[in-house]
């Protein structure tokens, strides 16, 4: 009997492969255009969503649901002191520029991005890797890791884009305009202002894969046109970017599917911490108190969005529920104002600086200035509103600004709160402390502690208006199967899709 059920899953099995039909061309819609394709030398979620395991790829990847799986390299293991990683490498693959990928292209990549001078190496967050302290290879199969210190987060570093692995020979100026990776995808053409185009990579170590001819995503950040391109015929899918009212819109139309997935975006309403009057607390708790959370979800985003009270999403492990933390309170907000010094004859005036191409956290911080600036005279809002390369270089890169908000897409991002030269210029002791024991904690449920600690003191110190955690929100054409609809890896993954004819 055993063996007529095995053979019967065979059949399942063969047929299903049979199903997936192999070619065609997908045209995506993203919201913004980066200014470089390298995610190790700028920073930016769109670039990612392009590049993460379609073009680029690291020893390790996080794929649909959030797991840590091979990638470059097939297999790890981690010694009793937790203090060496030893990781086998695939053998047999090659770059798109036809190079082998062998042990020395991850040595050069790790000993570039722990170098400290960020400018001379061009990487961007040197300090995530401060804890190696040697990177080698005994073969050109092997690479170790020996840490300073135990790193809790050590795997889910290596699959951070920042993590991605190119050829050691490659110029990093190249890069920049042309990535080249390991991935199903090359990289084939940036048509600046308009698109990036993918094709499929005929060498890849995975047989099969990918299903696709080529991938077009293109830069299309207004919400109406994004629905009237789906409807036309020249979009293919709106990827995690759909407003609110068009996927409404969508769902009642046969030829479209419209997701709404798990995420790990929180849109979070920033402060500079280094910027008086934002480094008093009472001012950070009364704009927190004065902000409508339950208000900003459904009338901003239609319902679409979880409420959150610190620096992560319920999806994400170690989460606690602060949600009702800060309860929304005009009364408490304009009292701690007046304490902090601000009255009617000297208000609190600033500036909230919004980035242009992302309509979720536009229309929330928009949203948002409309209820603080219903406190009355003591407080007075206005908007700036920027494109995202002057947002990544003036808040990001130089904090020059007072408030902002946008939605930090990386899983498990609660630890930029650690880092004091982060866009927040957050500089919290106790917090620092609190990382640093979960990152070395000896088991997960002391690291949870610890995490769930930080997490209540973010909310406690108003670091910032935790304002919800956004939707993995969006929609394609009905014979597009397999997408992945979820977005708890930072790529837009589309390997494995194809289309049904």
């Amino acid at each position: 009997m055993w063996r007529r059920w095995l053979f019967v899953g065979l059949v399942a099995l063969l047929g299903l492969g049979l199903a997936q039909n192999r070619g065609g061309t997908l045209t995506i819609a993203i919201q913004t255009e980066p200014a470089a394709w390298d995610p190790t030398q700028v920073a930016g979620a769109d670039i990612s969503r392009v590049v993460y395991d379609n073009v680029l790829q690291g020893l390790v990847k996080r794929n649909a649901k959030g797991e840590i799986v091979p990638a470059l390299a097939e297999r790890w293991t981690v010694s009793n002191s937790g203090l060496t990683y030893t990781f086998n490498l695939r053998r047999g693959v090659k770059f798109h520029d036809g190079s082998d990928f062998t042990a020395a292209d991850v040595v050069a990549k790790f000993n570039r991005a722990r170098n400290p001078d960020s400018k001379a190496s061009g990487h961007l967050r040197p300090d995530l890797y401060k804890d190696i302290s040697a990177v080698t290879a005994p073969n050109p199969y092997t690479v170790v890791f020996t840490l300073r210190q135990p790193n809790n987060d050590f795997l889910f570093i290596l699959s951070r884009p920042e993590s991605l692995i190119t050829p050691s020979g490659a110029k990093l100026e190249d890069l920049r305009a042309k990535p080249i990776g390991t991935g199903p995808f090359r990289f084939a053409a940036w048509e600046r202002g308009v698109a990036v185009r993918l094709e499929r990579n005929p060498n890849y170590y995975i047989p099969n894969l990918p299903y696709l001819d080529g991938v077009n995503f293109r830069f299309l950040g207004d919400g109406d046109a994004q629905l009237a391109g789906l409807r036309a015929g020249d979009l293919d899918v709106i990827a995690y970017s759909l407003l609110p009212e068009n996927a409404q819109v969508l769902s009642r139309d046969n030829r479209f599917k419209v997701f709404s997935g798990s995420g790990t975006a929180e849109a979070v309403a920033g402060f500079n911490h280094s910027r008086p009057p934002f480094n008093d607390v009472r001012v950070r708790r009364a704009i927190t108190l004065a902000t409508n959370k339950d208000e900003l979800i459904q009338g901003a985003m239609l319902g679409y969005g979880t409420k959150i009270g610190s620096m992560r999403s319920p999806g994400e492990a170690c989460y606690v529920d602060l949600s009702n933390f800060n309860p929304y309170n005009p009364d408490e907000a304009r009292k701690l104002l007046a304490e902090a010094g601000f009255t009617a004859q000297n208000p609190l005036k600033f500036t909230y600086t919004l980035a242009a191409e992302f309509p979720y956290e536009r229309r929330i911080g928009e949203a948002m200035v409309a209820q603080l600036n219903k406190l009355g005279p003591m407080l007075q809002v206005g908007i700036q509103v920027v494109d995202f390369n002057t947002w990544i270089q003036r808040v990001f890169t130089n904090a020059d600004y007072a408030m902002t908000i946008i939605g930090h897409v990386e899983a498990n991002d609660i630890g930029n709160w650690a880092n004091p030269k982060y866009y927040w210029r957050y500089n919290n002791p106790r917090f620092q402390q609190l990382f640093t024991a979960y990152l070395r904690a000896p088991n997960m449920q002391k690291a949870c502690e610890n995490l769930a600690a930080a997490q209540r003191l973010l909310a406690e110190d108003a670091a910032a208006v935790f304002t919800m955690s956004l939707p993995a929100l969006g929609a394609y054409r009905a014979n597009i199967q397999n997408w992945p609809g979820s977005s708890l890896s930072p790529g837009i993954a589309v390997a494995e899709v194809w289309l049904q004819k």
